[in-house]
């Protein structure tokens, strides 16, 4: 059951962490489907002592095209997209945080490992697994959006993603080691994440 914060008097905003922590989010999934193969899913939020958390994953991505791509040398890069909206009961919603980063992936054919920079978290990750490769590749974990310190609990908020296959152009030789068969880019759609505090 929902309840409105606005019948606690005067709740300092230092609290908003304590009270947050206990709160239930409910989370309505929109997808707009146009056909694309690559889907955003376990799009969900969560929150640590001092932040709201994202979590997703992209999946179906992954072309034959693409594998042969990046073992002949061709760096994969993924960008994410992620905003968060306020609601206005009589205006748009406000856009308060955006963010985009990248995810690259790259194959060392000395090594037969793949490194993985994911420039959320400024780390890299090296494996000799190709599956571990897609899956450190396709995952963001506990990006922290917000402090929940700046969060107003009496407020509802809109959380958006979307990821696409960045843009590069490739040597005009791999045209020919590669059949693109398929279309190179791809873009999944926005996902949306409706987020109501409620205690």
């Amino acid at each position: 059951m929902s309840t409105d914060l606005r019948f606690i008097p005067n709740l300092p905003r230092y609290l908003l962490p304590v009270f947050f922590f206990f709160l239930m989010v409910n989370l309505s999934l929109i997808r707009n489907s146009y056909g694309q193969e690559a889907a955003v899913t376990d799009f969900t939020v969560a929150n640590s002592e001092n932040h709201l958390l994202l979590y997703m994953t992209v999946t179906d991505w992954m072309s034959e095209e693409m594998k042969a791509a990046i073992h002949n040398g061709i760096p994969i890069t993924f960008a994410f997209n992620i905003d968060l909206f306020v609601s206005r009961s009589k205006w748009p919603d406000k856009k308060i945080k955006e963010y985009e980063f990248h995810h690259i992936m790259e194959y060392d054919s000395l090594k037969k490992e793949y490194v993985i920079q994911r420039h959320e978290n400024g780390d890299s990750k090296v494996t000799a697994s190709f599956a571990e490769a897609q899956k450190l590749m396709s995952e963001i974990n506990g990006f922290k959006v917000m402090p929940l310190a700046e969060l107003d609990a009496r407020k509802s908020y809109t959380m958006r993603a979307k990821a696409k296959l960045a843009s590069k152009a490739m040597p005009l030789y791999f045209h020919y080691l590669i059949p693109f068969s398929s279309p190179w880019d791809f873009e999944t759609d926005w996902y949306k994440l409706r987020l109501q505090l409620s205690l």
